[in-house]
């Protein structure tokens, strides 16, 4: 059940200081924030450009949604396509990755007896949305079981090419898991899937920004990612990659105007995603912005904020695993810019959902001042701690992240 803790923090304690780009965010200087993987945060500037573009829009909405959308938001699938690597003619905006996931699962012709292979790690909504597909159509949905800990590449490749049938219709995989922030083979995974005739549907939501793309190299049958995670571009921005050969295939979960409209210079598959209904679509209008924010913030663009994210994301778990005690559960090689670290088993060993929070990660924000996730994995009582490092985060807040879970956990 959940616990009910003020907004404001009313810790004594002094706080460590973020890191000396956090002044290009406005989160809470109350607050030690290192939950960024959750919905990701905005930087200033952003929130700046989309507030201008929500202005152009309510300036006069008709020149802006019969004028100048179409040309805007081609520009900003282009600038995106850049960066992950992938042709714009491939590319659509969504809302965020579960919604991509439902659109491709959705568009599937399925029938009783097929298969959709999915690991233990997928994340929970992912999960469900196979499920209910499954359920309506008569076919199954096979867990292949990734160890974690996991101690290479090649356990994840096993346990999931094991579970490979004839029957199976589509691999549903992370790029990076949510609940233990694994960077998976999804390459090799695309490749040998491929090879026994089983497309790949892979679920990007923290890849972008996180880990190098290149969506047209990895030619997987469909790609989904969040761009207000890593990317750090406004709640609501997300895309969906379909390869060339299966566009037409896939329809949006809302047909509308596109779906008759002339093709005659834009593709079905822009016709029907790109319009759905009226809605605000200044989160994928700014994208660029958050792409160019962070590139230029600092020297080395996009490649030296992967670096400095995954060298951070590391020495936080190294120094972690040291107060807790516990092995590093993964190479090295498998992290991005999200690690986690197996906890003590919670006393209640109550059952939870996506919904609620375990009392540790209430005690972290109440007495400490501290967000970060404590995620039930793979059931309770067992769990894990989750840190997430970006720009805006320090050293030192690891370390005081370490000292409150020496005096919560090891000192009972």
């Amino acid at each position: 059940m959940n616990r009910r803790i003020d907004d404001k923090s009313r810790v004594n304690r002094p706080l460590p200081d973020p890191g000396p780009l956090a002044t290009r965010w406005e989160l809470d200087p109350k607050i030690v924030f290192l939950n960024h993987g959750s919905f990701g945060a905005v930087p200033t500037s952003v929130r700046v450009e989309q507030n201008r573009i929500r202005d152009l829009l309510e300036s006069e909405p008709v020149r802006f949604f019969e004028r100048r959308y179409q040309v805007l938001l081609d520009r900003a699938r282009a600038i995106l396509a850049e960066i992950v690597g992938a042709p714009p003619e491939n590319l659509v905006f969504v809302t965020n990755a579960t919604t991509g996931v439902n659109t491709v699962l959705r568009s599937l012709d399925l029938r009783a007896g097929d298969e959709l292979l999915t690991t233990n790690h997928e994340y929970n909504a992912c999960r469900n949305a196979l499920e209910a597909v499954a359920s309506s159509t008569g076919a199954s949905v096979i867990v292949a079981d990734v160890p974690y800990p996991v101690r290479s590449e090649d356990e994840v490749l096993d346990a999931v090419l094991d579970r490979l049938t004839p029957r199976t219709r589509l691999l549903l995989v992370d790029h990076v898991t949510s609940q233990t922030g694994l960077v998976l083979p999804v390459a090799s995974l695309v490749r040998e899937a491929q090879l026994s005739g089983v497309e790949v549907l892979v679920d990007g939501a923290h890849a972008p920004g996180m880990v190098e793309l290149d969506l047209e190299k990895l030619g997987a049958a469909y790609y989904t990612g969040n761009c207000h995670k890593w990317l750090c571009a406004p709640k609501g921005a997300a895309f969906l990659c379909v390869r060339e050969d299966l566009r037409r295939s896939v329809r949006p979960l809302v047909i509308s105007h596109g779906a008759n409209a002339s093709a005659a210079r834009r593709s079905r598959f822009h016709l029907e995603h790109d319009w759905t209904g009226t809605s605000d679509p200044s989160a994928w209008l700014s994208v660029p912005a958050a792409i160019t924010e962070l590139d230029a913030m600092v020297e080395g663009g996009w490649d030296e904020v992967r670096r400095r994210n995954h060298t951070l994301a590391l020495e936080a778990r190294d120094r972690l695993c040291e107060v807790l005690g516990v092995e590093p559960a993964c190479p090295d090689s498998m992290i991005g810019s999200m690690a986690t670290v197996v906890l003590p088993d919670s006393e209640g060993g109550e059952k939870r959902d996506a919904f609620s929070r375990d009392a540790l990660q209430d005690q972290l924000y109440r007495e400490w001042a501290i967000e970060v996730p404590v995620i039930p994995w793979p059931s309770p009582p067992a769990r894990l701690l989750r840190i997430s490092a970006q720009l805006y985060n320090s050293d030192g807040q690891y370390a005081y992240l370490a000292e409150a879970l020496a005096a919560l956990v090891l000192s009972k």
